[in-house]
């Protein structure tokens, strides 16, 4: 039997063995991403095995709870009666037919790459890495990132001398390796997990067959690409789309401000053209896992070819502003009501990235509460999912959430996040001043209310 036809034989074993749902599925990193793909292999009747160096997250599913607001007890609870369990140990590892890896990338204080939660985890699976197996990376990161980084570690560091599937090669002594790129939109209860497309993309073809496969058993659609270098950059192009387009439209929000034109009137009368026009919406700045990162992600790597993304990165710079831009508001609609800045009152509505979500992770309103400690203000902050701020990679807040009781007391309330169980024209009724950076008090006519 020639090598290719080892190889062939090994994949369709493990393809049986999705089909019949005995293939052991291993998902590194049980965050906003790695849990909710934990689920949904689980609801597909997979024995589903979960890694996290947090033994408090390990621990609390082994309990049956969840520590992500969206995801029910229940569900853990139903997950667990399937077969699904949670550890941090390892070495497990080596009883996985598939491994994911679900792990964050996020930026340096230098704004480049930060693939440490990458690269540590490759140094952990290595040791454990059995033929045959197959390791797919999910974590958003710049185009090469699988092969130029994570196939060498693998291969260096196993000890069966295993090397990644490129071509004709020895089944007994390789691994099959992938990319597909995360697409979870917290917050979003319009389309199912299952419902929306996976992309996939292998070192070699059988390696995308293989995930391929993995990937079909739980999702609708998967949609092949010649690489993981085409897969990753797709992810890229997906989010910098959404981040030059919000970019532009808070530009001109800024400058429709000047112009005294209501920039959430014109996108409305804009989005009526039913050909040409996908309506995107202004804000206080970016937040979340992808895209304030993503651009950046990619004109880091850019440089390596000598080409500067100077579209992408005056996107970013006009988002990564906007939080300057509500500090000056703060400060301006305060002197309008003879007050100054430092020594003023303010509290913050909502913190969390987007709405109806309980997650932080590179919100503009962490930036707008340092930016107004840092002139003096007296900040407070109220949040529905976030009964305390503590430390982050980016901040060092130590804030506990104050109530919504005594409104009239603050001298300024901003609306950061707009949550949609808040009461807008309870708010506005009760406060002194309101500065809303997301039209959340839209149809609320009031001299309080000041837009930026």
């Amino acid at each position: 039997m020639t090598n290719h036809s080892a190889a062939a034989r090994t994949v369709d074993s493990t393809k049986d063995k999705i089909k019949q749902r005995q293939a052991r599925v291993g998902i590194i990193g049980l965050g906003y991403v790695g849990l909710p793909l934990a689920l949904l292999f689980s609801e597909q009747k997979f024995r589903v095995t979960g890694f996290d160096i947090d033994q408090r997250k390990v621990d609390t599913l082994a309990k049956g709870e969840s520590y992500i607001y969206r995801i029910g007890a229940q569900e853990i609870q139903t997950a667990k009666a399937q077969g699904f369990s949670a550890t941090s140990d390892y070495a497990l590892l080596e009883e996985m037919d598939a491994v994911i890896i679900c792990v964050p990338t996020p930026l340096d204080q230098y704004h480049e790459p930060d693939l440490s939660f990458i690269t540590d985890t490759t140094h952990a699976i290595a040791p454990h890495l059995q033929p045959g197996q197959l390791v797919v990376l999910e974590s958003t990161t710049y185009p090469g990132t699988t092969e130029e980084v994570m196939v060498p570690i693998l291969e260096q560091e196993n000890k069966l001398g295993l090397k990644a599937a490129r071509g004709d090669s020895d089944a007994s002594k390789e691994f099959f390796v992938a990319f597909s790129p995360e697409r979870e939109d917290p917050g979003n209860t319009t389309v199912a997990r299952r419902d929306i497309p996976k992309v996939v993309g292998g070192v070699n073809p059988q390696a995308s067959e293989l995930a391929g496969a993995l990937y079909g058993s739980i999702f609708q659609r998967t949609v092949p690409v010649s690489s993981p270098a085409a897969a990753e950059m797709t992810k890229l192009l997906e989010n910098i789309y959404r981040c030059v387009n919000i970019a532009l439209v808070n530009e001109l929000k800024l400058l429709c401000l000047r112009m005294e034109l209501d920039i959430w009137e014109v996108i409305e009368a804009a989005s009526t053209k039913p050909f040409g026009f996908h309506p995107f919406y202004p804000g206080p700045g970016l937040g979340g896992h992808c895209i304030p990162v993503d651009p950046f992600y990619l004109s880091w790597k850019a440089k390596e070819w000598d080409f500067r993304t100077r579209f992408i990165e005056l996107a970013g710079e006009i988002n990564t502003n906007m939080p300057y831009h509500v500090l000056a508001s703060i400060g301006s609609a305060l002197n309008g009501h003879k007050k100054s800045l430092n020594g003023s009152r303010v509290l913050i509505l909502g913190v969390a990235y987007k709405r109806d979500i309980d997650d932080l992770r590179e919100s503009p309103a962490l930036t707008i509460i340092e930016l107004l400690q840092k002139e003096g203000a007296q900040v407070s902050y109220h949040d529905p999912y976030f009964p305390f701020i503590g430390k982050g990679r980016k901040y060092d807040l130590q804030m506990k959430r104050s109530e919504l009781d005594k409104l009239g007391e603050y001298d300024c309330i901003v609306i950061v996040t707009d949550h949609s169980d808040y009461d807008y024209k309870k708010i506005v009724r009760e406060a002194r001043l309101v500065v809303d950076t997301r039209n959340a008090t839209k149809g609320i006519d009031s001299p309080k209310v000041v837009r930026c």
